[in-house]
């Protein structure tokens, strides 16, 4: 209801993970880098990590995004909150494949061959658990197996964990050290500092098809002060503040403004003060930075590869 009267095109603050809104910093670029890198090279394991509402899912809606549909299947579990049976057959069915049975050797002899038929293809698959912090330890153990799955020289799927803290813990337990040692990248979203914060919200808005100011540089700051640089809160904070905007007919929205949602919306009392997350006792050849040069001609070549399907 605002887009005409701050002359926008499109919403540019929605909630969905919109990756026509993915603002490049250097570490999401790396943290690209070494989700496409690992699964392009058939790493078998990456890993993502982050904070809530740093972006997780809309990073990894562009990885999959720079692949080609015709050569790379992907079965992307949102609620891992599954049974054993009920993981195989969502993974089975995600892939397009019918199971025949719902016995665990059954369906494990299906996906193989599947798998199987998919590399003799030279196809890419690889099986995408959002919210992997949910996963129960029989369920963590299971998915670590399914990485026996291989040629002699290769992963048959690839696998991306993504999560927030609670998942690094969960892979710090010794109890599945068989699984963190086979991860091979390792990645993590940040907040966004004051100038990121500065360049997310002016990005946004001109992908949205802004072409005059939208927020006043103060408004801008006092967005940072009270979200820590989360994009999710900055999305939320903007949103409200551009409809209350609307609503009083003022424009650029001011800080004012931005201060009563805030207020409103309780942000002055939440713990959102979050401490820089740094890679600090993770394997270097784990570290996206320690990568970013290798996966760069794999990016290229997806990229490529995406812009001719188009």
């Amino acid at each position: 209801m605002y887009k005409s009267f701050f002359g926008l095109r499109a919403l540019p603050f929605v909630a969905s993970p919109d990756p026509r809104f993915l603002y490049k910093t250097p570490q999401i670029r790396e943290a690209l880098a070494c989700l496409q890198y690992g699964i392009a090279a058939r790493k078998g394991f990456v890993v993502m990590t982050g904070e809530v509402g740093t972006g997780k899912t809309t990073l990894l809606k562009t990885v999959l995004d720079t692949f080609v549909k015709d050569r790379f299947t992907t079965a992307y579990l949102f609620n891992p909150r599954l049974s054993v049976l009920d993981f195989y057959e969502y993974v089975l069915v995600d892939f397009g494949i019918p199971p025949a049975t719902r016995t665990k050797s059954g369906m494990l002899l299906q996906l193989n061959r599947w798998l199987i038929d998919r590399f003799r293809n030279r196809q890419l698959c690889a099986i995408v658990i959002d919210e992997a912090q949910n996963l129960s330890s029989e369920l963590l153990e299971e998915i670590r197996l399914l990485t026996n799955l291989e040629t002699s020289s290769e992963k048959l799927v690839q696998i991306v964990l993504s999560g927030q803290p609670e998942l690094e813990e969960k892979l710090c337990d010794p109890n599945v050290r068989q699984l963190r040692q086979r991860i091979s990248f390792w990645c993590k979203t940040l907040p966004l500092t004051s100038e990121e914060t500065k360049g997310y919200i002016a990005e946004r808005l001109r992908i949205a098809g802004a072409s005059q100011p939208v927020l006043s540089p103060d408004a801008v700051q006092l967005v940072y002060r009270y979200s820590r640089g989360i994009p999710r809160l900055i999305n939320l904070i903007c949103e409200h503040s551009l409809i209350s905007a609307y609503a009083d007919q003022v424009k650029p929205v001011s800080p004012s403004i931005v201060e009563s949602v805030c207020t409103e919306l309780d942000l002055h009392r939440q713990p959102f003060l979050i401490s820089p997350i740094t890679p600090s006792g993770l394997p270097e050849s784990a570290s996206p930075a320690a990568v970013f040069n290798t996966a760069r001609p794999i990016m290229d070549a997806a990229y490529s590869m995406k812009e001719r399907e188009i």
